[in-house]
């Protein structure tokens, strides 16, 4: 209620000493001690008079139902932290021993394959075009280039 420390109680203590004395001071207390009960008190009945007011008028039942509808349950957002639980825990299955693998290591050895196969292709075609080209130069004639004088030019 009120922010008072000890230092500001002994100051209050050692100031009131000084000036109501020390042979009155214990019905001073007495009498404060009274006040402040009866104080705090009336304040405890204000309060549990605004209760029963708000209790009467439904308050407290839309303060509930406002809470549920912010609430993260009531917007559906424990379902979706649980999903993202999930999908960070989630490790993708590796394949056990006896089966072949995954539609994706399937597909992957597949391609492999007809990728070799069009490289051996590739290079069967390349080999034998080299060799027809071979063969085609061997059979053509080579035509002697006549020699051009030193001193002739190509006007």
């Amino acid at each position: 209620m009120f922010d008072i420390g000890w230092t500001e109680l002994l100051v209050i203590g050692i100031v009131a000493l000084i000036v109501v004395g020390p042979k009155d001071l214990p019905g001073m207390f007495r009498t404060l001690g009274r006040f402040t009960g009866k104080a705090k008190g009336m304040a405890r009945e204000f309060q549990r008079a605004m209760n029963e007011a708000a209790d009467e008028t439904g308050v407290k039942d839309m303060a509930s139902d406002l809470k549920n509808a912010t609430s993260s349950k009531g917007m559906g957002l424990d379902k979706l932290q649980s999903a993202a639980d999930k999908f960070e825990k989630w490790t993708p299955p590796t394949p056990s021993a006896g089966s072949k693998g995954t539609e994706t290591a399937k597909l992957t050895e597949e391609r492999a394959e007809v990728a070799k196969k069009i490289q051996e292709n590739a290079a069967r075609k390349a080999t034998e075009r080299q060799a027809a080209e071979a063969a085609a130069e061997a059979a053509e004639p080579k035509e002697p280039t006549p020699a051009k004088p030193s001193g002739a030019s190509d006007e």
